[in-house]
């Protein structure tokens, strides 16, 4: 088995109420709950955290065929959100994704980026099948 990540991340949690330090390998990145969930909102939560691999996956990946394919699209935005639905007695998850161009493809283009976009790494893990490994462990 290969992994993405050469070392993986690590989160740690104390005592303090959803405050969660997450190393990765450059660093470390603090993640929280919002105040009104009893948080302190020091950091993005799991959700925002979330969004934002699907934001950066889909930008790095639009930029990269822009870049190979020399075309005149200088800024992209991408605006992400989610809500859950109950169907069939099932909660199921919508991801809203916007991109934005700041020079508006004409409608060949726009069909083709949005190809690209959909072929994103994180996009294609979070549309695919998906198993959870999970090890319990002491120290």
């Amino acid at each position: 088995m290969k992994y993405i990540l050469e070392n993986p991340i690590k989160g740690t949690i104390g005592v303090q109420k959803y405050k969660t330090v997450i190393h990765w390998r450059n660093g470390i990145l603090i993640t929280d709950e919002p105040e009104k969930l009893g948080g302190k909102d020091l950091g993005p939560d799991p959700f925002t955290l979330l969004l934002s691999s699907l934001a950066g996956c889909t930008l790095a990946t639009l930029r990269m065929y822009i870049d190979h394919k020399d075309l005149p699209i200088s800024e992209i935005e991408v605006e992400a959100n989610l809500f859950q639905k109950i169907e069939d007695k099932e909660t199921v998850t919508y991801i809203e994704r916007k991109i934005i161009f700041h020079e508006l493809p004409n409608v060949e283009l726009q069909q083709r980026l949005q190809r690209v976009a959909e072929n994103c790494p994180i996009s294609k893990i979070l549309k695919g099948n998906i198993g959870i490994l999970t090890k319990l462990s002491n120290v």
